[in-house]
């Protein structure tokens, strides 16, 4: 399948909000790599290469265990690889990402701001919500990794 039309070549500021909000995103005491994490376990249920390919080169680059990436999908398998926070970020993802299966549960949300607070469980949703727009964005105009 090949890429369709280049989204910023028909709307030149198509990624500003994104963009925007990656920049916010970046102004949080998560490690660097937990926030990489959302963005491949939100790609890894989406099913976007192009994503996939970029953020776990970026995990690597920022110091990541390549180990964990592989078996990031059955992370509750491999729970002693990754910490409470972790674990937590991914229950997260996967509930936010996953979020017509049944919403994001009390016992998640209280878990989360119990561990991070709120401005930080705030960032983390918003992070996997812009995660979900730029996986959405490169499946629909069929963007593959290079």
């Amino acid at each position: 399948m090949k890429t369709r039309f280049n989204l910023q070549s028909a709307v030149p500021d198509a990624y500003a909000p994104l963009i925007q909000m990656d920049k916010l995103l970046a102004e949080t005491k998560l490690e660097r790599i937990q926030r990489e994490m959302i963005k491949i376990r939100t790609s890894q249920i989406n099913g976007c290469a192009y994503c996939l390919n970029a953020h776990t080169k970026d995990a690597v680059k920022y110091g990541e265990n390549p180990q964990r990436i592989f078996v990031m999908s059955a992370w509750r398998e491999a729970r002693n690889w990754f910490s409470e926070t972790d674990q937590l970020i991914l229950e997260l993802t996967e509930e936010v990402t996953l979020i017509s299966n049944h919403g994001v549960s009390d016992a998640i949300f209280e878990k989360a701001v119990a561990l991070l607070g709120e401005e930080t469980t705030a960032k983390v949703i918003l992070a996997i919500v812009a995660m979900n727009s730029w996986n959405r964005l490169g499946i629909a105009f069929s963007k593959h990794p290079e």
